[in-house]
């Protein structure tokens, strides 16, 4: 005899139970920061305003200050130490931060974010329009400035830093003047870094969650607390919370509280957290312009292509190719001996986008081949399902990547400390293993649930393996060199 299904007044009462909120160690751990951040959260603006003059200090007083020496270093001069601090510190370990604290740098400290939102109090409140809300308007932000800064020399350049940095905070500061009301439609819907920590949040080992769960999915709304438009009830994934703790109070049995988790486990278990085609899209393409930008500088067969391609312009008597092009544009700075032409332009444009392009292919085809194995070896879903669960696998060793290419610099202190070239080397082949091996465990686990039975892992788990080791392969001459 079969028991009648719940109806749905039934099933909606029974989802609003509270749920239990944590064990012991998460309320150990986790209650005292819940209630530090309740307790001050009226004092964190104080945190943002001191942001904001450190951000403005990094990225515009060196365009005040002389050239600096050959031999200075970060200890010695400002250029440098702004320098060293945006791209040895900052950029490295805000990504290492989010497997720890998940986005806490947006909601707590990021001095963009806070001043779209103060902004967003001031200005005209209109209503988010459809082209900002779409869920490829972060991907395109982060490819346009990936690419933007390559070509304006961001890593080397005080003038390209106030550019890209400067110029990022203005259009976060006009998105929020025009659009949203009282939200953070620049942190939701078009900031480039915003996107990258969000997907990298998942592996996170905190979590917001809501005390009472609604059933539904995870749901969009600018009804709510929430500055990045969370319907809070129905959290499920963590991408979009940039954990400003508006949402937590402990006394109260709705809104949200702080999870600890194990790392990984939302990609684990990631068809419980809306899984989305355009984050593994962003992880294939991103990961496929980060490394487009570094490996240009570093393959001869770039500069051998450059060498082509301007012959051809010349035997075509197309002479503008080698003249400069507006310093907005492309790195203008004789004085550095550094002056880019409408050839290195486009070279850059061009060779960035192929890897991407190619790149992207690469992981879409292992990710493919690896659903199709899944659906053989009796896993469930659709072949699309399956391509954008299992595309998250590659999470770890795609974040990994990017700071051992782009962060770089993290590691420049090491050789003052007495580290030679080769064991600095082999510290990033230790930690890119690590990646590695987190990937294929992630894939193996988001395998079997979707039901592929343990005996039969180890086939749809080969081109995921594969296609790790193109990612780690492909960085290997921006990292480690030639």
């Amino acid at each position: 005899m079969s028991l009648p299904l719940p109806s749905s007044v039934q099933r909606d009462a029974i989802a609003d139970i509270p749920i239990r909120v944590g064990g012991t160690a998460n309320a150990r751990i986790a209650g005292p920061v819940e209630a530090f951040f309740v307790r001050h959260r009226d004092q964190l603006v104080w945190v943002h305003v001191a942001m904001f003059l450190f951000f403005l200090g990094i990225i515009f007083v060196p365009l005040f200050l002389p050239e600096a020496a050959e031999n200075a270093t970060p200890l010695t001069d400002y250029t440098r130490f702004a320098n060293y601090a945006m791209w040895g510190l900052w950029f490295p370990l805000v990504f290492l931060s989010v497997i720890l604290t998940g986005r806490s740098w947006c909601g707590i400290l990021c001095p963009m974010g806070a001043a779209s939102e103060w902004a967003n109090k001031k200005g005209l409140q209109w209503p988010i329009p459809a082209w900002v809300r779409w869920e490829g308007t972060p991907i395109i932000s982060f490819l346009v400035i990936t690419v933007l800064g390559q070509t304006v020399g961001v890593r080397d350049h005080p003038e390209a830093v106030a550019e890209v940095f400067g110029g990022t905070l203005l259009l976060a500061i006009i998105l929020g003047f025009f659009y949203g009301r009282n939200k953070r439609a620049w942190c939701r819907h078009m900031c480039p870094i915003g996107l990258l920590l969000g997907v990298f949040s998942r592996i996170g080992a905190v979590q917001f969650a809501p005390k009472r769960k609604k059933s539904g999915g995870d749901r969009f709304t600018e009804k709510g607390v929430c500055p990045t438009m969370i319907d809070i009830p129905r959290k499920e994934e963590s991408r979009h919370c940039i954990e400003c703790f508006r949402c937590v109070n402990p006394q109260s049995k709705g809104g949200l509280y702080l999870r600890l988790r194990p790392a990984g486990e939302e990609i684990e278990q990631i068809r419980k957290h809306h899984p989305n085609p355009y984050e593994v899209a962003f992880l294939f393409l991103g990961t496929g312009i980060a490394l487009g930008g570094f490996l240009w500088l570093v393959l001869p067969v770039y500069q051998r292509m450059r060498q082509s391609v301007g012959h051809w312009f010349i035997e075509q008597e197309w002479y503008w190719i080698g003249e400069s092009g507006p310093w907005w544009l492309m790195s203008v700075h004789p004085q550095r001996r550094e002056v880019f032409n409408w050839l290195d332009f486009s070279m850059i444009v061009g060779f960035m986008l192929g890897v991407m392009l190619l790149l992207a292919l690469v992981l879409s085809l292992t990710t493919a081949l690896s659903a199709w194995l899944a659906g053989r070896a009796g896993g469930d879903l659709k072949l699309s399902g399956r391509f954008v669960e299992l595309g998250y696998q590659y999470a770890p060793v795609a974040m990994v990547s990017l700071i051992l290419g782009l962060g770089g610099e993290l590691f420049a202190p090491l050789a003052s400390l007495g580290f030679t070239a080769e064991t600095v080397g082999y510290l990033k082949a230790g930690l890119f293993l690590l990646g590695l091996f987190w990937s294929l465990y992630l894939g193996a686990r988001i395998l079997i649930n979707q039901g592929v039975a343990v005996k039969s892992l180890w086939l749809p788990l080969i081109p995921g393996v594969v296609g790790s080791f193109v990612v780690g392969l492909a960085w290997w001459p921006a990292v480690f060199g030639l």
